[in-house]
């Protein structure tokens, strides 16, 4: 068994631990290389007449993912919760694979969307089992770098997921794409049944032993303005990802008259500078509170800072010179990589005591419920105004709101048990 986070570790114990932290994000990669694929065949203008699709039918196809994976993240956190990460984990990520294979066999929309739903399902538990991991094998002092990893992934997969979707769909068409992409993701089974520990259940009944504070019941947290601060930072921060995973592809097809190839090489940058920052930022997070600095304070900083960065967009988004917007696009992602360990590090931090996996459960609710609402949303605006103007401004407001929720709502006195 390994040691509680915290303890002294052995130099195998600690290269096994980052091993699987590495592992999750590789797992974490190829959940959304099979959430991005869809986006880049969406831009496609082929596979657009093939299915006869409109703005309004791209729109649907684009959030309907998040519609199953949205709804079933405090189910999966309980899932994982009761039955421990390793094997749910794997019979998730196996069902997910194929779901994503078998898209390639769609002939219809309502097939499209069939697939899309059943990929939310297998999906929904990738967060809250690789939180709750990492909740009871790495420390508050290198969780930041370890939450950071683990989303890094998130940014690599669109990045990777779309060049390469790019790629696969002009070199071999659409249909091969989705079998090469789902079943390629197969192999990240093996690594994960021989060095992931089905033990997580007994570290957290050795934490609880060892804990001096009250175990957290699950409905304390939702009696303080800390959590729904929480919920609409996370949707904030979340609205701009998912605009960007579902309608960028398009944006840089239609309005910055990109081809297909040059599209993917632009999202790999973009969101390529996004996992870079994402790791740099949770390790130098780390380093502060190390040395002495608030947890609290220092992850809400890099929190604020990544949402205001991210603003940014907008500036590119109103430049008629396709160079200002391209690096916008760039700057805006990379930047919100400030972001993206220590806003999901900070709320371990603040209810430590609470079950870990339905905790993550409604964050990652909240975060993917943005999935739902920014390609309908996005959708919407711009079949009413013809263009991609009012779309990225309503990102803008978003992320606004997000920061006034970090500024104002998400205090250390309003934590459950908080003190002024």
């Amino acid at each position: 068994m390994w040691d509680l986070p915290g303890k002294s570790h052995s130099g195998n114990s600690s290269l096994l631990r980052w091993s699987v932290v590495i592992l999750l994000g590789f797992g974490m990669i190829i959940a959304y290389v099979d959430r991005a694929n869809l986006s880049v065949a969406l831009a496609d203008a082929q596979f657009k007449q093939l299915f006869r699709l409109t703005d309004s039918d791209r729109g649907l196809l684009n959030s309907s993912f998040f519609w199953t994976y949205a709804f079933l993240q405090i189910p999966a956190g309980f899932v994982v919760d009761r039955f421990g990460v390793k094997y749910p984990f794997a019979i998730a990520f196996l069902f997910w694979s194929l779901t994503s294979a078998a898209t390639g066999l769609a002939e219809s929309v309502s097939v499209l969307l069939a697939m899309r739903l059943l990929l939310g399902v297998g999906e929904a538990l990738v967060t809250p089992a690789s939180l709750r991991w990492i909740r009871f094998n790495v420390g508050e002092k290198q969780r930041g770098l370890a939450v950071g990893i683990l989303f890094a992934g998130a940014k690599f997969g669109p990045a990777v997921g779309s060049s390469m979707a790019a790629w696969l769909l002009q070199r071999f068409g659409w249909q091969a794409m989705f079998f090469i992409l789902g079943l390629g993701g197969l192999l990240w089974l093996i690594p994960w049944l021989l060095l992931a520990r089905n033990d997580d259940r007994e570290l957290e009944a050795e934490v609880a032993l060892a804990s001096t504070s009250k175990a957290m019941a699950f409905g304390e947290v939702w009696k303080t303005p800390m959590i729904y601060g929480v919920i609409l930072g996370t949707f904030s921060y979340n609205y701009f990802v998912y605009f960007s995973m579902t309608w960028m592809p398009a944006y840089l097809v239609e309005r910055r008259n990109l081809s297909l190839q040059s599209m993917g090489v632009y999202q790999f940058f973009s969101f390529s500078g996004m996992a870079v920052m994402a790791i740099v930022a949770g390790y130098v997070a780390d380093r502060m509170i190390e040395r002495g600095y608030d947890a609290v304070k220092v992850r809400k900083g890099f929190t604020i800072a990544g949402l205001l960065a991210a603003s940014t967009e907008l500036i590119g988004a109103v430049a008629p010179s396709n160079d200002v917007a391209l690096f916008f696009s760039i700057v805006s992602l990379t930047g919100l990589g400030l972001a993206t360990a220590n806003y999901w590090a900070l709320t371990q931090t603040l209810v430590p005591g609470a079950a870990i996996g339905r905790i993550s459960g409604v964050q990652n609710f909240a975060a993917n419920f943005s999935g739902i609402a920014a390609p309908l949303i996005t959708g919407w605006l711009k079949a009413s105004t013809g263009s991609y103007v009012a779309p990225m401004m309503a990102i803008c407001v978003f992320l606004i709101m997000g920061v006034a929720a970090y500024v104002f709502m998400v205090r250390a006195k309003y934590a459950p048990g908080g003190k002024a």
